[in-house]
């Protein structure tokens, strides 16, 4: 078996108020004077899940706390063997709670550009928007993504229940703009929510997705128009949406022809980044190298990378797979 480690990488689903470093959080709280409990990073519910994320967006609140956790994440996501990321934020949210719009989103954009000078990778921007809250918002969140080239798409996130039709002249009005559009969609609601996803949500990939598979015909309809899913085995059995990682879809999403990408979602509050999601994965399931690397060419295909990033990342994963493994050394 060849080092995880070593296998080059994209990263599609994974949100960035989740990869804060325990550490870092515990610092800018007390700079800021957020009060961090004992249990951080330990959540037993959807409800205690919700209170880590409030807690963490409670920490940050100057243009230097947003520029070092977009900083630490490309360090962190690099040691991961990531090459090009795709991260997830929340920018119009923190915008409105801290009464300046646009400076969240630039300092985490400052942060990401000198994280990918300093350790080699590639990132990209992926705003979304939570299903509970307003219209307005969305169409605030769009007004950020258009300002920027750096963020390549916007989408809904949180809870599925909320349907996503208010939502739709928001995002006709994204993809009008150049923008890509993603949602979440299929982890905590059945097929309905992919239809509205795939349909008036007019998604492009499916964040999660897994619930495709109570619909065959869903099934034949994402095979058959290439959808890919963005799947989170280890955030999906830590939330709820799977019992166990051994009894979790992703052999059967595979098995039905699907293009599945591997992704951590929300790696410090579980404490799994992606190498050793793939790890996890590979032990589970039994597969080899090849299929791991199949797992990475689809990510890498599946992404919004330029061309020419995409060519090289392929080539780069060929080379893993085709490099002899190393024998283990005392």
């Amino acid at each position: 078996m060849r080092d995880l480690l070593t296998l080059p990488k994209a990263h599609l689903h994974v949100h960035l108020e989740s990869t804060v470093r325990w550490s870092t959080l515990r610092e800018i709280g007390t700079a800021n004077g957020v009060q961090i409990p004992d249990n951080v990073g330990r959540f037993g519910d959807f409800a205690s899940f919700f209170a880590q994320n409030d807690l963490v967006r409670a920490c940050l609140r100057q243009p230097a706390d947003f520029r070092r956790i977009a900083y630490e994440y490309c360090e962190d996501e690099a040691a991961q063997g990531t090459r090009y990321a795709e991260v997830s934020f929340t920018a119009a949210a923190h915008g409105e709670r801290l009464g300046d719009m646009g400076m969240p989103l630039a300092a985490v954009l400052e942060g990401l550009e000198a994280g990918q000078d300093a350790f080699g990778i590639e990132c990209r921007l992926i705003l979304d928007h939570s299903r509970r809250r307003s219209v307005d918002r969305a169409w605030r969140t769009l007004d950020l993504a258009r300002r920027h080239d750096r963020v390549v798409a916007i989408g809904l996130a949180g809870d599925e229940a909320h349907p996503g039709d208010p939502f739709t002249e928001v995002f006709a009005a994204a993809r009008d703009a150049g923008l890509h559009v993603v949602h979440h969609a299929g982890e905590g609601e059945g097929p309905a929510s992919i239809r509205q996803a795939l349909g008036p949500g007019r998604t492009e990939r499916l964040g999660h997705g897994i619930r495709v598979l109570d619909d065959p015909d869903l099934v034949a309809e994402v095979r058959e128009r290439g959808i890919p899913l963005e799947v989170c085995p280890s955030s999906n059995v830590a939330l709820g949406f799977a019992s166990t990682l051994d009894t979790h879809p992703l052999p059967r999403l595979r098995d039905a022809g699907l293009v599945v990408t591997l992704n951590t979602d929300i790696p410090s509050l579980i404490g799994t980044p992606l190498t050793t999601e793939y790890t996890r994965v590979r032990d589970t399931f039994g597969y080899d190298d090849a299929t791991l690397a199949d797992l990475a060419h689809a990510a890498t295909e599946a992404s919004f990378a330029p061309p020419p990033t995409k060519t090289r990342l392929h080539k780069e994963i060929n080379t893993w797979l085709t490099t002899p493994a190393q024998p283990n050394t005392p």
